[in-house]
């Protein structure tokens, strides 16, 4: 539930930042003793460097807010946005989710905040979800049936048809502006305005919102066919032939290696503690395949088995033994980039 906050006008000003303003901030008692004492020494460490108003603005902003998500149950902060999340399958869920909002809009006079209200939806989630009513105050909140969030749109059912036809069009969009401001299409240009200017709106988040239906694969696939296409001497060569003479691989292979490497870290690398309930090692006396399979779940829910935890299990498991064990991540990517070609 995005909700946008507007500061009182002695800090949206955020003026470069004097013992007078520090003093009207403990009056005001709008933060706490320990994270003045944290802003007066960062004023006379960074005071060469803090020249621009809006760095003292997000940085004042970011301890003006902190303690928003006190007392409540289930909250995300990003910025000036907060998130409330709850399951509302039964009456109770409903009232806790409708306590969290009272909080917020206490918290909100207390510290003289205002939300913007008009920027409040709710977003309802889920088969067969009743879409409760809530009220921020006195204002009654309106359901939406998508929102984007970071860049990234995501509608009810978590279907992510349009987000795959926005990032399309923006990388699209992209590429025709290289075509008018760009003469060469020589390979030492193209290859790296491509891959600094278009392909990261292909790859934003998209181990979230990694398309799963073969038209939203083909239509991003398509964007990168484009591109490769206009490259002197590449045109007449098909795309795979395109892709094996400038060392790329194809968009679908590049997600699948971002899990795999992904995996890697949950059941092997940094992440091992907080991968430990993700997967399910299967045991096995079989020497044939790695020594390291992962057991596969069934599932009925589409949503279900196109999730990382779920996806990821059959490709892992299809892995040489040299790549699953490998010692390092490092060692891990070299010998994946090798072994890719026969998984796809």
């Amino acid at each position: 539930m995005p909700a946008g906050s507007k500061m009182d006008p002695p800090l949206a000003k955020a003026k470069p930042i004097s013992a007078s303003v520090i003093t009207y901030l403990r009056s005001r008692k709008t933060l706490r003793e320990r994270e003045l004492l944290q802003l007066e020494r960062g004023v006379r460490r960074c005071k060469k460097l803090c020249r621009y108003q809006g760095v003292l603005g997000l940085a004042l902003f970011s301890m003006f807010v902190s303690d928003v998500d006190s007392g409540i149950e289930c909250t995300q902060q990003s910025a000036d946005d907060t998130k409330l999340c709850g399951t509302v399958d039964m009456l109770e869920g409903r009232d806790a989710i409708q306590r969290d909002l009272d909080r917020l809009e206490r918290w909100a006079r207390a510290n003289r905040m205002k939300f913007n209200k008009a920027k409040c939806k709710v977003l309802h989630m889920g088969w067969g979800n009743p879409k409760h009513k809530h009220r921020l105050g006195k204002e009654w909140l309106e359901s939406s049936p998508e929102e984007k969030d970071l860049g990234v749109l995501i509608d009810e059912k978590l279907n992510m048809s349009r987000q795959c036809a926005l990032v399309a069009q923006k990388a699209n969009h992209v590429l025709g502006c290289i075509k008018r401001g760009v003469t060469s299409r020589s390979r030492e240009v193209i290859l790296p305005l491509y891959s600094t200017l278009m392909r990261p709106h292909l790859e934003y988040y998209v181990d979230f919102w990694g398309p799963q239906r073969k038209k939203d694969m083909q239509l991003l696939e398509r964007v990168q066919r484009r591109a490769t296409k206009i490259i002197r001497r590449l045109e007449h060569l098909s795309y795979q032939d395109r892709l094996r003479e400038l060392g790329l691989f194809s968009l679908e292979k590049r997600r699948l290696r971002g899990d795999l490497i992904a995996a890697f870290q949950y059941l092997k690398g940094a992440y091992r503690k907080v991968g430990e309930g993700l997967f399910t090692r299967a045991w096995s006396d079989r020497t044939r395949g790695n020594g390291f399979k992962l057991k596969e779940g069934r599932f009925k829910l589409d949503i279900r088995k196109k999730s990382f935890t779920v996806r990821v299990v059959r490709h892992w498991n299809r892995l040489p033994r040299e790549v699953v064990d490998a010692p390092s991540l490092e060692v891990f990517k070299a010998r994946l980039d090798g072994a890719l070609g026969n998984l796809v």
